[in-house]
């Protein structure tokens, strides 16, 4: 006969040194973040070939057609699933690529304040990744405050969310500063948490087994391990970036 759940162990409070969970609308969201990533690229457009590891096979180039592609298919009204939009004219420079981009803007604005559909985070959260698969691949820091976290992260939750239920697993309460979600039904059996960027990064296929495990947890992460296998997300075998918090800080 099977034992009831446990319930978990109370945690401390979180720091109130984090940056707010602010929220602006979804189309000054992407455009943000398509500034952010064009602001990293524009004076540097030699890093065209340089290989981004989170993104296996694909260069800096690479990343910069896909997400167009995926801007594009979303202005044109596409119902494909965005990763499955295949890339348009691959191998031009990142310069017209960067213009190319900014040029679908108001088609983005007029789709992204259109009445809420999924699409439209998928979009904001294919975006961040990538981002922050530039960011690694270039060196360069994370942006603690960035505008696209919440609507990403809602979405993140939602789908790893959904594998938890689906594979029949307890309930998890997934937690960062400013902000927490409940993933799978009922009540949930224990907590995990981390620094915004590390629980974006280990719900969306970027971190291996070993770092999810590094994450804070109040039971045994290898309950919950095969629902980070989700949508088009996998953990991968080897480490392609370092924690944003070391193991246990928030």
């Amino acid at each position: 006969m099977s034992k009831p759940p446990m319930s978990e162990p109370p945690m401390s409070e979180p720091p109130r040194s984090e940056p707010p969970w602010d929220r602006i609308p979804n189309h000054l969201t992407y455009r943000a973040t398509r500034e952010l990533i064009t602001g990293l690229l524009v004076e540097q457009p030699h890093v065209g070939q340089l290989a981004v590891p989170a993104c296996p096979g694909w260069t800096v180039g690479d990343v910069i057609a896909h997400l167009v592609s995926v801007c594009r298919g979303v202005v044109d009204g596409t119902e494909r699933h965005l990763w499955e939009i295949p890339v348009d004219g691959p191998g031009r420079e990142l310069p017209a690529l960067l213009e190319a981009w900014a040029a679908l803007d108001a088609g983005v604005e007029g789709r992204l304040t259109e009445p809420f559909r999924r699409q439209h985070a998928i979009l904001i959260m294919d975006c961040l990744s990538h981002e922050l698969d530039l960011r690694s691949a270039l060196g360069l820091p994370v942006l603690d405050d960035h505008p696209a976290y919440p609507v990403a992260l809602d979405l993140v939750t939602l789908g790893f969310g959904a594998a938890v239920g689906a594979r029949g697993l307890p309930a998890l309460r997934v937690q960062t500063p400013g902000a927490e979600w409940l993933a799978g039904q009922g009540e949930p059996v224990a907590t995990v948490r981390g620094h915004r960027h590390d629980l974006y990064r280990s719900l969306t296929g970027r971190r291996t087994v070993e770092q999810i495990y590094a994450l804070d947890w109040t039971g045994d992460p290898g309950t919950w391990l095969p629902a980070f296998a989700w949508g088009p997300f996998q953990p991968p075998d080897f480490a392609t970036e370092v924690a944003c918090r070391p193991a246990g800080a928030r």
